[in-house]
């Protein structure tokens, strides 16, 4: 989900179908954002929600409204608690920029199969709210983080670090002229530990620099704190945490 409809929707209570999700899973999917903007009360989602006639209503909301859970689980679904997850925010141009090295250069695109290859290798053991679900495949959420970086790789918003071995890590983004999201991105398996992210996270904000935009954003599941330790070394500051439930029409299968 979004910066902009996470953090700065207008929209009270935004209520949408995901066929691509409802194609992927076999199960119709609909989602409902309450936005950081938003002082929506509870009253609004649930009649959102009773409105939906989806298998599966994913419901992101800020985090600071900690006494909706018990309520959501009075709604006649199965509510279950798929994750928590952190917004951070960089100013464009204050990032702390790791020092070149030699032998890794900034590719602005990559073919599809690269780019199925590495999301394969850097996201193949990724908690996201998906693997919450019993009724979810997680071979299809892989397969669905696929589309979504190949999405972004057709549009040309899309960079690789490559050194002299081959592609190193990958980096999807949304662009527009306020700001640089980060949609996915991360450094191969055999890569890690070596400050290879750091210098990723530098090629997103040179780029972002280079459009005249004025900050970098991205976000991640709570849980990955490896990543917000660099994302804090870098610069990143952390603006907002949602959680996210996932409200299931029928009883969870044994």
């Amino acid at each position: 989900m979004g910066w902009q409809e996470v953090i700065e929707a207008s929209g009270r209570v935004r209520a949408v179908a995901s066929p691509l999700e409802t194609a992927r899973f076999g199960r119709t999917v609909a989602r409902i954002t309450v936005s950081a903007e938003s002082a929506a009360p509870l009253r609004d989602v649930r009649a959102a929600v009773a409105e939906s006639a989806a298998d599966v209503v994913v419901l992101r909301y800020p985090a600071a409204y900690v006494g909706w859970f018990a309520e959501l689980t009075t709604l006649g679904r199965t509510a279950v608690l798929a994750d928590s997850l952190v917004y951070w925010r960089l100013r464009a141009g204050e990032g702390r920029t790791p020092r070149t090295t030699p032998g890794l250069t900034v590719c602005g695109g990559a073919d599809p199969a690269e780019v199925r290859a590495l999301v394969r290798d850097v996201f193949a053991a990724y908690g996201n709210h998906y693997l919450a679900d019993p009724l979810f495949d997680p071979a299809d959420a892989l397969a669905g983080y696929e589309e979504w970086a190949l999405g972004s790789a057709a549009a040309g918003e899309c960079l690789t670090l490559r050194g002299p071995a081959g592609p190193l890590a990958l980096a999807t983004l949304a662009e527009d002229a306020a700001r640089t999201e980060i949609l996915l991105a991360g450094v191969v398996a055999a890569a890690r530990g070596r400050g290879v992210y750091a210098h990723l996270l530098r090629a997103v904000e040179e780029r972002t620099l280079s459009r005249g935009a004025a900050e970098v954003v991205i976000s991640t599941q709570g849980h990955n704190t490896g990543v917000q330790r660099a994302w804090a070394r870098y610069g990143f500051e952390p603006v907002h945490t949602a959680l996210t439930v996932h409200l299931i029409r029928s009883p969870l299968p044994r």
